[in-house]
């Protein structure tokens, strides 16, 4: 009745580890969101909110952290129970990435709304909006355990990389058409860099969705159209 009782309670904890990085994860994206918003909108005091906010994400994670470090010392879970602690302590991290990013975004809004407006930043929707699924998709994937779902993550970001790199080229190339372009374009360039950085961290939790069912099971590398970095040189 004892041991019963223990192995209720460990459960209840994996469980609730579970439930805060699901509202980890819903808060990064509407974080995310939110900043895109107040990027086409050019509004300061919704990117001021975003910043703001990131504080929040951070807290969770740290928090979460804690409470993954408590569990290995208490419980000290074995096979697949260690790799979901070990899983939600790798999925913290980068969901706290992408709230980072979020803020970065809104950083780069805050300077922009200082110039004139720039027509170009409407090519970064599509790519946000791809962003966006993905990240939704995986901590879909994550909630369900289904695998299937977040190795269809993983191969879709290849259309993330994809869609930065034509972006990049068309950034370059209005920049190229007027020197005045150079300083806007410059921070669009950084923050679509940052969006595709965001799918990269839905990859990652894709992959910790695959470790748990799996172990280590090593995954083939994954197909990358990200060509910018040999545009820019």
């Amino acid at each position: 009745m004892h041991e019963s009782h223990i192995l209720k309670n460990y459960d209840a904890e994996l469980a609730r580890l579970g439930q805060e990085l699901e509202a980890m994860g819903a808060a990064a994206a509407a974080q995310l969101e939110a900043a895109l918003r107040a990027l086409e909108q050019r509004d300061d005091a919704a990117a001021e909110r975003v910043i703001a906010a990131d504080a929040g994400i951070d807290a969770r994670e740290s928090e979460l952290s804690h409470d993954v470090l408590r569990l290995l010392a208490l419980r000290q879970p074995v096979a697949r129970d260690l790799r979901e602690v070990l899983a939600a302590l790798r999925i913290a991290s980068d969901i706290e990435r992408v709230g980072d990013l979020a803020a970065n975004l809104a950083k780069r809004c805050r300077v922009l709304n200082t110039q004139p407006a720039v027509p170009a930043a409407a090519g970064l929707r599509p790519m946000a909006d791809f962003a966006i699924r993905q990240l939704r998709d995986v901590l879909r994937a994550y909630v369900q355990r289904d695998v299937a779902l977040a190795i269809a993550v993983r191969e879709r970001d290849a259309e993330l990389d994809r869609l930065h790199t034509e972006l990049f080229r068309a950034l370059l190339a209005w920049m190229a058409e007027d020197s005045s372009h150079i300083g806007g374009g410059t921070h669009l360039l950084f923050i679509a860099k940052n969006i595709e950085r965001i799918g990269d961290h839905a990859t990652n939790i894709a992959e910790n969705v695959w470790f748990i069912e799996h172990g280590e099971t090593p995954l083939e590398a994954r197909e990358k159209r990200d060509a910018s970095s040999s545009l820019g040189d």
